[in-house]
């Protein structure tokens, strides 16, 4: 029996017995509340593993088929959506929006291609008046609000992080293309085909397999830091967030009062940039059915997959302040992430849940959890990873 009073369930291929044991250590630590871990290789599952508490409220332990929200992990999911409709020809990444969404040509925006708003490049990381959760839920309030707002920078010229917007801009161009929510799409068009736990607005059937969040309290609060204090590679993005007024928080608040991902309306909603559910299996095997086949089906075709990750942009986040690097869709590692591979592409998520692949070895990743660490080092993943470097090399 581990600390948190969880056995570690699942399983491991011969030589990747060491990724249990890392998964283990995050649990009897104290540092997991429940969390999963999964990982292909070249379309073969190799890692299956859960364990911890799903629900500290109630005491429920964490099963094999429990749900977790895994907030901007979702990013990537919603790219391959309209990756997936580039590739079938019904939709073109240097289109403007407009041709499809011709609402959104209001205030300037009529040039601006789709490429942009998966390359956060679109100036729309936020609006001039917030949302409430019941319009964020609604959808339409939303994105009519997208169209007809004034872009924040020069769209093209810069590049700042779409942390809630990136869902709605994305997902209303997939539904005016394909008449579906982008939620339908990804379960008819992937997740059913793959038989894949994962969805965006998640079917009141399925709401008594999610974990709850556990938020730990104290976090990180940037007003109460002093500036002069901080290391200077890091006061641009301190002040940042210890300012109400900057554009980096106002990113990050574009729904006030906070949605609570814990609320069932929320999950059964769809909002493509946070609120995806799923199991660490289905986030690896999505990532697997990427960059090969699994169980016969593969999502994108290599050309298709090479051009989405290839870089579009780099340097420092307008809206994040940090470096980043960025494909069409997809996150790119920078050479300090701990999964840094010249050709891995992935996305994390608030608190730590992480989906990646890396065609080159053929690697595919899927962590989760339920306890968001805020404001302090998180290696809980990175431990996992290094683990299943080691293995993945021993099988090279």
């Amino acid at each position: 029996m581990l600390d948190n009073g969880s056995e570690v369930g699942g399983e491991t291929a011969p030589g990747f017995e060491a990724v249990r044991e890392a998964f283990a250590a995050n649990l009897a630590s104290g540092a997991e509340a429940g969390a999963a871990v999964s990982v292909y290789l070249r379309g073969r599952k190799v890692v299956d593993l859960w364990g911890g508490i799903a629900d500290p409220q109630t005491g429920r332990p964490w099963e094999r088929d429990t749900l977790q929200i895994v907030y901007s992990t979702t990013k990537a999911v919603t790219a391959a959506c309209a990756l997936l409709l580039a590739q079938r020809g019904e939709l073109d990444l240097d289109a403007p929006v407009a041709r499809y969404w011709p609402e959104f040509a209001a205030n300037g925006k009529e040039r601006i291609p789709v490429r942009w708003l998966l390359t956060h490049q679109a100036g729309l990381p936020t609006l001039d008046r917030p949302v409430t959760p019941a319009e964020a839920i609604a959808w339409h309030p939303v994105v009519d609000a997208l169209a007809a707002q004034r872009p924040f920078w020069e769209p093209g010229a810069e590049h700042g992080y779409h942390a809630h917007t990136y869902g709605w801009l994305v997902g209303e161009v997939v539904r005016r293309v394909c008449g579906r929510s982008l939620g339908t799409f990804l379960a008819e068009e992937i997740a059913r085909p793959l038989g894949l736990d994962l969805w965006i607005g998640l079917p009141e059937r399925e709401h008594h397999r999610v974990s709850r969040i556990v938020t730990d309290p104290g976090g990180f609060d940037p007003s109460a830091v002093d500036l002069a204090a901080v290391p200077e590679p890091m006061r641009d993005v301190v002040a940042a967030y210890a300012d109400p007024s900057s554009l980096t928080v106002r990113a990050m608040m574009v729904v006030q009062p906070v949605l609570d991902h814990n609320d069932p309306r929320e999950q059964a909603a769809e909002m493509p940039a946070t609120n995806g559910v799923c199991t660490a299996r289905a986030l690896a095997a999505f990532y697997a059915a990427l960059i090969g086949e699994v169980n016969g089906h593969r999502v994108l075709t290599p050309a298709t997959l090479a051009a989405a990750t290839a870089e579009q942009v780099a340097g420092v986040d307008r809206i994040l302040r940090v470096p980043v690097r960025i494909g069409t869709g997809f996150g790119l590692p920078t050479p300090d992430a701990f999964w840094y591979s010249p050709t891995a592409f992935g996305f994390g998520g608030l608190g730590g849940s992480l989906g990646f692949a890396d065609p080159r070895t053929g690697l595919a990743f899927g962590y989760v959890m339920n306890r968001v660490r805020d404001g302090v080092p998180d290696t809980r993943a990175a431990r996992l990873f290094e683990a299943v470097r080691k293995a993945t090399q021993a099988h090279a």
